[in-house]
């Protein structure tokens, strides 16, 4: 395990919970320059020696429910905004039904 990686990560994240696989999730919220209320929540994901496995931005409205999820590691897969989403879904399964 490097431990210089890891006073690094806990420097930059304020906070972090132990993982199943001997890793960590390391996160921290930065709020929106607006006034929405809106909080973006950074999330990285590491290994047992500190090697990055996933990395995710989350928006988060007022309620703290998370409304986007932005995957930027290890690929950049765009924004996923999961209002349409729920949309499509509930049509989809209404549309069955009808």
């Amino acid at each position: 395990m490097s431990n210089k990686k890891r006073r690094q990560n806990e420097k930059e994240y304020q906070n972090w919970s132990e993982i199943t696989n001997g890793g960590r999730l390391y996160w921290k919220e930065v709020a929106a320059g607006d006034k929405s209320g809106r909080v973006s929540r950074y999330e990285k994901t590491v290994d047992c020696d500190e090697i990055t496995i996933s990395f995710i931005q989350k928006i988060l409205d007022v309620n703290r429910n998370a409304i986007e999820i932005h995957e930027k590691y290890p690929i950049n897969k765009g924004h996923i905004i999961l209002i349409i989403l729920l949309f499509l879904i509930v049509s989809v399964i209404t549309y069955n039904f009808v």
